[in-house]
């Protein structure tokens, strides 16, 4: 394996305690897929290859835990609406349902891939997507397979909303029984969407239930459109995320504080920090792009990293509610709106998403099969995703809001941008 040093870095983000997080004229080993030296310019050892980071920031790629990807057509009539005054509503899905059950398989992996090559020239480097826009057995379970040909992890959604004119008893049966039976070889996670509009407390439950009995994580989409039991029920179901918390209380932002403190806290703390085999708790996941589309509350971050709860930051990039992949956009926005620093932002995003998909440990596995180093950390052994800023620090990414600092991004070792 060839090596590559990358030095002349101002300010390299590391998300590793070890050397606090964050070094100043640093460099960066990488050996193959992985990072195998990091530490200050000046010591760092012989390699291959060199590239000159000229003074820029060097910081992991962005970990984006919350998408739905694989769709056809679009909304924008109905975000128009939506500028125009007319609040959101769960039902605005089914729309795109009707539009990718027309799509033929090339239509949505094109428009897939296309999704996932914009979120790359962004700094993403790793991408969960879900299913839910079929809602039929075939159609969720297409949708999955092509899925798992682009991304980092695919999460079965097919308790998104039950599609118009069926039977909501007969639709959860289908979810959790076949339609589950047949995506759930390509999924590592099931999700569902707890909400007015969506599915109540009692049938959350069971799709809950249904995806521990087959061995699958859970998540859940939860008080985005008022309070509700989607909190409650993630913590309880030891969900690895749950998504939105526009609406919490103050029992919502307790429990998932408490959620990590199952066990020694040294060890819950290095395992929310990408480090040990320490007990895990629900990370809470707030989607910035999502809640200014929607003109919901933004979610309280500032409020659950204080309680002592762990954040991540994603795009929620979909055709209704948060067209955007741009984790940047999102981080500025967490920054000079919803009250976290600069620092915090770029954590929530990174390795905070790694945590919310179980990737943050070495020897995940991929939708391929494949066995991965740790993403979301900047450390010997975990995967060399980093990107570039044309920037001296981080700090740019909420100082300049808007503008495109993404200078260059390596996944797994090979430059990408």
């Amino acid at each position: 394996m060839k090596s590559l040093l990358i030095d002349g870095i101002a300010e390299l983000t590391t998300n590793d305690e070890a050397n606090g997080g964050r070094l100043r004229d640093a460099a960066v080993v990488i050996e193959g897929d992985r990072i195998a030296w990091v530490g200050s310019g000046s010591a760092a050892p012989e390699a291959d290859e060199r590239f000159d980071a000229a003074g820029r920031a060097i910081l992991p790629g962005w970990v984006d835990s919350h998408t739905h990807l694989v769709f056809g057509g679009d909304r924008t009539a109905e975000f128009e609406a939506r500028m125009a005054g007319e609040a959101y509503a769960a039902g605005g899905i089914n729309v795109t349902v009707e539009a990718t059950r027309a799509a033929s398989d090339a239509q949505l992996e094109a428009n897939l891939a296309r999704l996932v090559s914009e979120a790359v020239r962004g700094g993403t480097t790793a991408i969960e997507t879900k299913t839910g826009y079929g809602l039929t057995v075939a159609d969720e379970l297409r949708s999955a397979r092509i899925a798992a040909r682009h991304v980092e992890a695919v999460t079965f959604l097919g308790a998104h909303v039950t599609p118009g004119g069926t039977d909501p008893d007969a639709y959860l049966e289908l979810v959790t029984g076949p339609m589950l039976d047949a995506v759930a070889p390509h999924a590592s996670a099931v999700d569902v969407f707890c909400e007015t509009g969506a599915f109540d407390e009692a049938a959350s439950r069971r799709v809950l239930e249904a995806a521990a009995a087959r061995g699958l994580a859970t998540r859940v989409h939860g008080n985005q459109l008022g309070h509700g039991p989607g909190v409650r029920l993630a913590v309880e179901h030891g969900a690895l995320s749950v998504d939105h918390l526009g609406f919490l209380d103050d029992a919502d932002v307790e429990a998932l504080a408490r959620s990590w403190d199952a066990g020694p806290r040294g060890a819950v703390a290095d395992s929310a920090h990408g480090r040990g085999s320490g007990a895990r708790g629900t990370v809470a996941t707030v989607l910035p792009a999502c809640d200014l589309s929607t003109r919901m509350p933004l979610a309280p971050a500032r409020r659950l990293i204080d309680a002592g709860a762990v954040v991540a930051i994603a795009s929620n990039c979909n055709p209704g509610t948060s067209y955007t992949s741009s984790m940047g956009f999102c981080v500025a926005t967490a920054v000079l709106q919803m009250g976290l620093t600069v620092a915090e932002a770029v954590r929530a995003a990174t390795l905070g998403g790694a945590v919310a998909l179980g990737t943050d440990r070495d020897g995940w596995t991929d939708p391929r099969g494949a066995q991965q180093p740790a993403l979301g950390a900047v450390r010997p052994g975990a995967r060399a995703d980093l990107q570039m800023l044309e920037a001296p620090s981080a700090t740019h990414l909420a100082y300049r809001p808007g503008m495109l600092l993404t200078a260059a991004v390596w996944k797994a070792g090979a430059r990408v941008v």
